[in-house]
């Protein structure tokens, strides 16, 4: 990838696949790793990801549609093809594709639950599966690391426990301990993987956020998204890796690992049913509920 410091050329020579880029925060996220000099496969299963492809063709850049459902093996296979034959190799992998089935729990079906995990999951593993080869198999072949990046898309439903989407915050807390896994494991070859967890007006979210301000900027757009998805992609977050980001309205937020809040011990050799009912209750006795709910101030902040 290149070493260029320069916004607008910082991805120059770079090659990347972004997933989902038909509409919404993946076709931004195609727009602006495209102006940013990376030559894009956009990836969505409809017409639309011709059209995005064509759009960056238009403004001077670099595209080519790869159409197809990425949580089928054969698409993720594709979209490795196209990027190696049309573009030369691979760089970079922005993870976006995602649907949503909301619905409580105890009203989800098993259909709406399997749709949900497919999709976004299963999708961002099979990419990955496939780019993470790659990138082995060519950092083996060299003997030196590559110098490549996935992004993936999570949400802050994984972390607040969205009530009405209990299929897609565990997708999303899936995708999270993905990326970790997969910053951990492929460091030594050169890989490095961040998530995000933006909030952005998109036909997705339509019904999440209020209408966008009739006066004045609109801080929901997915372009506020789009600068730190191209950072996470370039050399200038080379030592970034195994993060989580939320990211909105000019706001990027670092989310931290879990930590411990509190440590029972037990006062006998063994726990007793007492033992623990004495200690934990007691602790919970006079703490806010909403402390079990991991990340609620996100939404103050908000």
């Amino acid at each position: 990838m290149s070493t260029a410091s320069g916004g607008a050329s910082a991805l120059n020579g770079s090659v990347a696949v972004v997933t989902g880029a038909g509409g919404g925060l993946g076709r931004a996220e195609a727009l602006a790793l495209a102006a940013a000099g990376a030559a894009v496969v956009v990836n969505d299963t409809g017409s639309t990801a011709d059209e995005v492809a064509e759009e960056i063709g238009a403004a001077g850049g670099r595209a080519v549609a790869c159409r197809g459902d990425v949580s089928e093996w054969a698409t993720g296979q594709a979209l490795l093809t196209t990027a190696v034959e049309t573009f030369g190799g691979l760089d970079i992998l922005v993870n976006n594709a995602g649907i949503v089935r909301d619905r409580m729990v105890f009203n989800m079906s098993e259909q709406e639950w399997d749709a949900v995990l497919r999709v976004h999951l299963k999708g961002h593993f099979v990419t990955t599966r496939l780019a993470t080869a790659f990138w082995r198999e060519r950092s083996r072949g060299t003997g030196q690391p590559v110098s490549a990046a996935i992004v993936n898309t999570a949400s802050e439903a994984f972390l607040t426990g969205s009530p009405g989407q209990a299929n897609y915050a565990s997708a999303k807390a899936g995708i999270a301990a993905l990326t970790l896994s997969t910053a951990r494991g492929c460091a030594r070859y050169g890989v490095r993987a961040n998530a995000i967890c933006p909030r952005a007006r998109t036909a997705m979210t339509e019904s999440v956020f209020a209408p966008a301000p009739v006066d004045g900027p609109d801080p929901m757009t997915v372009d506020q998204v789009t600068p730190l998805v191209v950072y996470l992609a370039g050399p200038r977050a080379d030592n970034v890796t195994g993060q989580v980001f939320v990211v909105y309205g000019g706001t990027v937020q670092l989310m931290a690992a879990p930590t411990v809040e509190r440590t029972f011990a037990s006062t006998n050799p063994a726990w007793s049913d007492d033992d623990v009912a004495d200690q934990l209750s007691g602790y919970f006795a006079d703490r806010d509920p909403a402390r079990g709910f991991a990340a609620m101030e996100l939404m103050a902040d908000g």
